[in-house]
């Protein structure tokens, strides 16, 4: 039987504060849950990004006393929703930061967390460089959230270019994986939708990436089209360049349907290079 489920991204504009990323991101989760929508997925600092030359600036607070996870939780509880908060700045050791997702519960409890693995440290061109190592601690595990709706592998914006951790939740039972992200406009132009695509088409697995939309205060562009992509790689909503609600309703047989027609999660076969 199939097994529906509504799920919509929230695209967001890049705001300077956790106050300003508030008023973004609420009315479009009230109209993302009067349309039926049972999950939630936000973006890659959701709670609010700013750059500081090539390093990355986000608003940050302690994960026990952080003003927007505390009213995405209240959120929750209130609309009955499960939301996956894509990431938010969560202060670290030694005045450092640790970009962190979390998966919430519709009583607003944390049922899980994934801080990012792979750090975006590239030099696009001799005047457009990027340093999330600069401030940034990472992650060192994968994370598959388990909900009664579905097991969502959790990732975050640059690890879309590393297939073997997709690949790795996959076949640890994750039926969708989801990427939030604050995609460059250079990158994305040019990356995002094959990326994603590919990350489905490889794992036939649903692939769900709520994206930051518009330029970063202090400097740089985020390139939008949240995406929904199903595991036949098929797009299913593309949120273009401005900030809103990006919906679709998936079927989670799907994903054993898919594997079953080209099973190469479990075709792995060994070998040696040379």
């Amino acid at each position: 039987m199939p097994r529906p489920l509504d799920i919509a991204c929230l695209q967001l504009r890049p705001m300077p504060s956790m106050d300003a990323a508030l008023s973004e991101v609420l009315p479009l989760a009230n109209e993302a849950v009067t349309g039926g929508a049972q999950m939630l997925f936000l973006p890659e600092y959701c709670g609010g990004l700013c750059s500081d030359g090539p390093a990355v600036a986000p608003p940050s607070a302690p994960e026990g006393d952080h003003p927007f996870l505390a009213a995405m939780q209240a959120f929750a509880a209130e609309k009955n929703v499960w939301i996956n908060v894509g990431s938010i700045a969560v202060d670290g050791p030694d005045g450092r930061i640790i970009n962190r997702g979390f998966m919430l519960t519709p009583q607003g409890e944390i049922a899980g967390r994934y801080d990012k693995i792979h750090l975006f440290d590239i030099q696009l061109s001799k005047d457009e460089t990027y340093r999330e190592s600069d401030r940034v601690d990472p992650g060192k595990c994968a994370v598959i959230h388990d909900t009664p709706l579905a097991r969502i592998g959790h990732t975050i914006c640059y690890d879309l270019r590393f297939a073997h951790l997709f690949r790795s939740l996959a076949q640890g039972g994750a039926e969708i994986l989801a990427c939030p992200a604050a995609f460059t406009a250079k990158t994305g132009a040019a990356h995002w939708h094959v990326l994603t695509r590919a990350r489905a088409i490889e794992t036939t697995r649903f692939v769900v990436s709520a994206a930051m939309t518009g330029p970063i205060p202090g400097g740089g562009e985020t390139y939008g089209h949240s995406l929904i992509v199903d595991p036949w790689g098929t797009v299913l909503a593309d949120g273009g360049e401005g900030p809103g609600v990006v919906a679709a309703r998936i079927d989670l047989d799907m994903v054993t349907q898919t594997a079953a027609r080209i099973p190469s999660l479990t075709n792995d076969a060994d070998f040696a290079r040379v």
